[in-house]
């Protein structure tokens, strides 16, 4: 048996929905997986030079897991992987590796396992829920994670608003992003975040974008990241200037994440020159949103 797997990219946070909020890119890896003696990986596009090729590949151990996880001896897969989402930009390439990796074990184990058992065990592995959920899921989801497990809820996504994505040359280590994050927030903060989120969700379900400028501030976690990212703001202002409801972190970083109601490409190139302009060379796209979350099918 042979079982293809797509999986979308994601982008985490949306400003103030820290490690609550995801939303699914068009923008997919893709995974043929078939059982086999021992792990073979074979990788095309990002990170082919690098990645692992063995047991120890994360789209091998995702198809371990499930295997695992439905109580089924794993002696080993055949993978074959096309990479497009870029690794360490805060795009949820990890995560897209994970659940690339359960979704093919399940499949290949005649689905035994449901979407939210596959969300917890993503969900462990990744360590959080957010991106791991829209990458199941699709659209815009809501993840929370309790003693008991994870709860998700997918939401639409108008196809008015256009999403681009600024992805610099420059890497980052979502572990790096984290440690500058404090223990504790003056609850002033916690506060502003808690009324951003709720705006968020209620500007999008009643089709109200112009809230989002409001509805996309943060304090919980951007404002220390800017030590990572000094010209996080310069290219912020560049893509409100041209018409951005608003430009967010991509979860981790360094990526941004700006929303436009309507075309994105003047924001795009605005975002691309003021990244430019602060000595970084970097690519922006406009991306559909993927309200169909991870897919699988017998090849």
């Amino acid at each position: 048996m042979r079982v293809h797997v797509r999986v979308p990219a994601t982008s985490a946070n949306l400003g103030p929905g820290f490690d609550a909020l995801g939303l699914a890119l068009a923008l997919h890896n893709e995974v043929i997986a078939e059982e086999g003696q021992g792990v073979t990986v074979r990788i095309e596009g990002e990170g082919a030079d690098r990645l692992p090729r063995d047991g120890d590949n994360m789209v091998a151990r995702g198809v371990r897991l499930a295997y695992e996880a439905a109580g089924r001896p794993f002696e080993g897969c055949a993978l074959a992987c096309v990479n497009r989402i870029p690794a360490a930009r805060g795009l949820g390439s990890s995560a897209a590796a994970w659940v690339g990796g359960l979704i093919a074990g399940n499949a290949l184990l005649g689905a035994p396992l449901s979407k939210d058992t596959l969300l917890g065990l993503a969900a462990r592995a990744e360590g959080h829920p957010d991106n791991v959920a829209a990458t199941i899921f699709g659209g815009l989801t809501v993840s929370c994670a309790t003693p008991e497990g994870v709860t998700a809820v997918s939401l639409p996504v108008t196809a008015s608003l256009a999403w681009v994505v600024l992805v610099p040359e420059v890497t980052n280590a979502t572990a790096d992003a984290r440690a500058l994050l404090p223990r504790s927030v003056p609850r002033e903060d916690a506060v502003f975040n808690v009324q951003r989120v709720a705006l968020l969700l209620a500007s999008l379900q009643a089709a109200r974008p112009a809230a989002l400028r409001t509805a996309l501030e943060d304090r919980l976690h951007q404002p220390y990241r800017l030590k990572l990212f000094p010209w996080m703001p310069e290219v912020a202002a560049a893509a409100r200037a041209a018409g951005a409801l608003g430009c967010v972190l991509s979860g981790a970083g360094p990526s941004l994440l700006a929303v436009v109601a309507g075309d994105g490409g003047a924001v795009a190139r605005a975002m691309e020159a003021a990244l430019r302009k602060a000595g970084i060379h970097g690519t922006a796209r406009v991306f559909d949103v993927d309200s169909a979350g991870a897919t699988s099918r017998l090849l």
